[in-house]
C-alpha cells in the first residue's frame, strides 16, 4: 500500500511514528477542522501532542497527498 509506505518513509525522515505523521498530515489539510483520534493511554496522548507539533515539509505533504490519491 503506497500510503503506508509513504507514511513510514516520512516518519523515518521526521524521527516520528507513522501514526504521528498521519495525524500531522490530517491536521494540516484544508477542510479538516478536527481529526478524530482516540487515546487509551498517556503514551498515546503524548504521541498526539508530538503529532500536533510536527512540521511536515511541502515536499512531504505532496508525497503523502500523491500516495493517498
Amino acid at each position: 500500500m503506497r500510503i503506508i509506505d509513504t507514511l513510514a518513509a516520512v516518519a523515518d525522515e521526521q524521527g516520528a511514528k507513522p501514526a504521528e505523521v498521519a495525524l500531522a498530515w490530517l491536521i494540516g489539510r484544508e477542510g479538516v477542522t478536527a481529526p478524530i483520534a482516540s487515546a487509551t493511554s498517556v503514551a498515546q496522548v503524548e504521541s498526539f501532542a508530538r503529532a500536533a507539533a510536527l512540521s511536515l515539509s511541502a515536499e512531504q505533504v505532496a508525497r503523502l497527498d500523491g500516495a493517498s490519491a
